[in-house]
């Protein structure tokens, strides 16, 4: 996801300057109240790949936006078996699912050098309160957090072709809202991470990426993804369960 770490390149680019501003907590905002929210912005140092932002159970005291690189989030079941719930891309936050907790609920991996800012929630909740436009900003991203668990339950049901196909047209939009190609991006995560966040089998994932190549809907090299008929994805993905 080469394209994606060029925009971390620089650790101290400032929200004003940042070309994922527009997708993240200074969207709307004057010049002036962006000033008052970078006053409590932290730009973390680079998290190393397989390196943990938080983990379950550990104090809830900040949020976090990523500026750069992938992140797994996932929690454990009962047995300690892995269940993976999202994958985080540059210009969006972490850590608003704990809102009203005192703990973070889920792991946060990171799946590459990735870059992150965090903001004491405390300082983020005051400053909301005296910014309607962040207040409302703040309100968006809680309500994109909902709307990616809904995502998470149209992946995880329905044929395996149906999953996948939702999946990678979901990767698809979201590559493009952050200005990069839509029909061609590097996958962050692993098949093994798919399979788990689609709920399927490793080699039933291998097997769809196969029929997909085979019938020209997209072409594969390592973790490369070229989407090659896009109209076919998106009516597989729309087909009904068979009666």
């Amino acid at each position: 996801m080469s394209g994606l770490a060029d925009q971390g390149a620089r650790p101290h680019v400032k929200c004003l300057a940042c070309t994922l501003s527009r997708l993240c907590l200074p969207a709307s905002l004057s010049a002036d109240e962006v000033d008052q929210l970078e006053r409590i912005v932290r730009r973390n140092r680079p998290l190393k790949k397989g390196e943990y932002l938080f983990k379950a159970d550990e104090p809830m005291e900040h949020v976090f936006a990523l500026r750069s690189g992938a992140i797994k989030q996932y929690l454990l079941d009962a047995e300690g078996n892995e269940r993976v719930t999202g994958f985080v891309l540059p210009g969006e936050l972490l850590g608003l699912d704990a809102i009203g907790a005192t703990c973070y609920r889920s792991y946060a991996l990171a799946l590459e050098v990735s870059l992150v800012c965090s903001i004491r929630l405390d300082q983020l909740v005051d400053l909301s309160g005296l910014i309607p436009g962040l207040r409302y900003q703040l309100l968006h991203m809680l309500s994109l957090g909902i709307q990616g668990k809904d995502e998470h339950l149209r992946c995880s049901h329905g044929r395996a072709d149906q999953r996948l196909s939702i999946f990678l047209l979901g990767l698809s939009a979201r590559y493009h809202e952050r200005g990069l190609r839509a029909d061609v991006f590097t996958l962050p995560m692993s098949r093994s991470d798919i399979a788990n966040y689609l709920d399927l089998t490793l080699e039933t994932v291998s097997r769809l990426f196969c029929r997909f190549t085979q019938a020209g809907f997209v072409h594969c090299v390592g973790r490369e993804v070229r989407i090659v008929d896009q109209p076919s994805l998106v009516n597989l993905s729309r087909l009904e369960e068979p009666t």
